[in-house]
């Protein structure tokens, strides 16, 4: 018999958060297969069987907090394994209802007055009606089966599964309540206490000590966008065909911010003691939303980077923040933030410096306003940009020259690739 137990995160991690168990109790595991998944206040990762054989699981429930060093699981490494390849049919009692709903097993489900059928308990995916690309909606088959009964428009019910998915009691949640936001009763003043998770307890931590032990100020501007869209229009077929990636805002902004972090090094380096570190590359940190809380996943040398590069470093690391597979190395050692509140909407923020940095870039929405050109009153698709930073170590005259250079970069995209005015370098301004 083989124990299992948390592995060592770091120097300051005591204890993680079990996020769901992948596998049953008395399930036949190779090795190296996963058997669950930890939360520690940094990120997330997986924890791995050392051998084949028959698992044993701990009484621990999902969302529940353990210490490191402690027993997560033990293996029977001398058991055979089934003839048909198949778990054992004992099932766990501590794992998750998501993890269960993925089993494959036959359930008995009832709708209304239909009679009882059997249908394969497997995460199902919702299909818009007239098209063949699926949507992204996913159900429980119980509430698939409900679904498909009752003709119900998937976007009138609130999904309260793992990852958004929609379980049978949200569909009788819309159900009872037409016209109404689901899940939400008439007159309610129910209280839910919920327990906050490590990373939500670090993101709280982080945020007070930002505020606490910096000197942070916010300095504004406003950046015409309609260079960069006009480019973006007649080139991204081309760019997506030739790079298989989209052109995004990000890769410019990033791109602009890097020039100008090496114009305006004060804006890319930290206070550590008595010292300022300066850093000659550019590490830039991109803010990301998931439903656990923000993450700020690092893209290293965004400096020597394309602007496709830049944009497949972007989908990679958002796509494994949403999928909780971010490790340790993604999230730590960037030199300075950009964050994007303009896909929620916002128009206008001071975002918070991201320690130990002395720095973040605020992108908004995109919205169409009149502005003076040339003389003339024009309406041009703008936005407001925020740069909040550390009064200690950056000066009024570095941050304000810094974000209008972004601007200035912005506004011109062809200095983008060098940097440079090519009239003000040819005259050696």
């Amino acid at each position: 018999m083989i124990d299992i137990k948390v592995p060592t995160v770091g120097e300051s991690i005591s204890e993680v958060t079990l996020l769901k168990w992948t596998k049953n109790d008395g399930d036949y595991v190779e090795r190296d297969e996963v058997i669950a998944e930890l939360e520690s206040e940094k990120a997330t990762f997986e924890v791995n069987a050392e051998k084949a054989g028959v698992i044993k699981l701990e009484d621990i429930k999902e969302g529940d907090s353990i210490k490191i060093g402690d027993k997560l699981a033990s293996i029977d490494d001398k058991a055979s394994k089934p003839s048909n390849g198949k778990p054992a049919e004992k099932k766990s009692e501590v794992g998750s209802s998501k993890s269960e709903e993925k089993k494959k097993a036959k359930i008995e489900v009832k709708v209304e007055d239909k009679k009882e059928e059997k249908i394969e308990a497997e995460p199902v995916v919702i299909l818009p009606e007239g098209k063949h690309e699926a949507a992204d909606v996913k159900a429980t088959p119980v509430a698939a089966a409900m679904i498909a009964d009752k003709k119900i428009d998937t976007k009138k019910i609130t999904p309260s599964g793992p990852e958004g998915k929609i379980l049978k009691e949200d569909v009788l949640a819309a159900l009872s309540n037409p016209g109404r936001k689901p899940g939400i009763e008439s007159f309610s003043r129910n209280e839910k206490p919920e327990k906050m998770s490590n990373l939500r307890k670090t993101i709280s931590r982080r945020l007070v000590e930002a505020k606490n032990t910096t000197a942070m100020l916010t300095t504004f501007n406003e950046v015409n966008m309609q260079p960069i869209m006009d480019i973006r229009n007649k080139y991204k077929d081309k760019f997506k065909e030739i790079h298989g990636v989209g052109l995004g805002f990000m890769s410019f902004f990033a791109k602009a911010c890097c020039y100008a972090l090496q114009e305006w090094p004060s804006v890319n380096a930290y206070i550590d003691g008595d010292s300022i570190v300066y850093h000659d590359y550019c590490d830039i940190s991109i803010a990301v939303s998931t439903p656990r809380g923000l993450t700020v996943p690092v893209i290293r040398n965004a400096e020597s980077l394309s602007m496709a590069e830049i944009e497949k470093k972007v989908i990679e690391l958002a796509g494994k923040a949403r999928d909780s597979k971010l490790t340790a190395e993604d999230l730590t050692g960037g030199t300075f933030t950009i964050t994007n509140g303009g896909v929620f909407g916002s128009l206008l923020s001071t975002p918070i410096i991201n320690i130990p940095q002395s720095a973040i870039l605020g992108m908004h929405k995109i919205e169409e306003r009149p502005i003076a050109l040339n003389g003339q009153v024009v309406i041009k698709p703008m936005m407001y940009v925020a740069l909040s930073y550390d009064h200690r170590i950056i000066d009024g005259r570095e941050s304000v020259s810094f974000l209008v250079r972004v601007k200035e970069l912005l506004e011109n995209p062809d200095q983008l690739l060098f940097g440079k005015d090519p009239v003000k370098t040819l005259l050696e301004l």
